[in-house]
């Protein structure tokens, strides 16, 4: 993908960083494949503000993304690239054969014009979706289910990807983007190829309003309210504001977050940062 950086023309557009969209090949979506999105405000059942920091925004639509690809052995063609407002991800309009149409996440270097296929006898090619059993050893694939039949749900962000590494059985051991491998069923399907608008995360907002526009308000720092207001507030002049915590004082780093004694521990092998999981 290409990022455009654009001339300093005025303040916000001074350290804009924005996707050229080179991928992309229409800006009108599929109407048959969207459903009504309703803003929340942060707020909850009861009408009261339980996530700061949300509100406002342009309307959008949720696209409807085939995440399971459980259309079986029929080929379809890619119609376009297009983007998507609820993920980072670019996603691909498919037509199959029998005139269905569905939306999948596009893999880089998908074209228009070509052709994927989901199904138990299909090459391990680039956008086709298959049981990892199926698939030598070194794919990199993205869109992974971990049960059979769930749907993709590992693997699904702008430029991830995770390489089936070995087979034991009746599991695969993947490498994740995230450097863990872990366990999966291999009669899961998974989806060949790496993520699309893999730089991402090279973007840049350039000013607030951006932000504003995705539905995110301003964010004050605990270190600058009162003491009252933030366990690190307070304190004369710039004050460092002591371990970093949230508003209700749980730590922010150094905790662990995973449940312990969790079922799937089981199927990890290696966590990210290189530790073996005790059995």
């Amino acid at each position: 993908m290409a990022l455009k950086k654009y001339k300093p023309v005025t303040a916000g557009t001074r350290w804009r960083i924005g996707n050229a969209y080179a991928e992309v090949t229409t800006n009108v979506p599929e109407k048959s494949l969207l459903e009504k999105v309703s803003g929340t405000g942060g707020r909850n059942a009861q009408g009261r503000r339980s996530m700061r920091y949300i509100g406002g925004g342009n309307k959008i639509k949720y696209r409807i993304v085939d995440f399971k690809r459980d259309k079986k052995d029929i080929p379809a063609k890619v119609v376009s690239i297009e983007y998507d407002p609820n993920r980072t991800a670019f996603i691909a309009l498919l037509n199959y054969a029998d005139g269905e149409k569905r939306y999948i996440i596009a893999p880089n270097g998908l074209q228009v014009g070509g052709t994927v296929t989901s199904g138990d006898s299909v090459a391990p090619e680039l956008g086709n979706a298959l049981m990892m059993k199926n698939m030598p050893l070194g794919t990199v694939i993205h869109n992974i289910e971990m049960q059979p039949g769930q749907g993709g749900k590992l693997v699904r962000s702008a430029g991830g990807s995770a390489q089936l590494t070995n087979k034991e059985e009746k599991y695969a051991i993947l490498k994740m983007p995230s450097g863990e491998l872990r366990k999966i069923l291999i009669n899961c399907y998974a989806t060949v190829g790496v993520v699309s608008n893999s730089d991402h995360n090279l973007e840049s907002m350039g000013k607030a309003g951006r932000n504003r526009w995705k539905g995110i308000r301003p964010r004050n720092r605990g270190v600058a309210m009162n003491p009252v207001d933030h366990p690190m507030g307070g304190g004369e002049g710039k004050a460092s504001g002591g371990h970093p915590r949230s508003r209700t004082g749980k730590y922010a780093k150094g905790e662990i977050t995973r449940t312990r004694g969790k079922g799937s521990d089981k199927m990890i092998i290696q966590r990210r940062n290189g530790k073996k999981i005790s059995k």
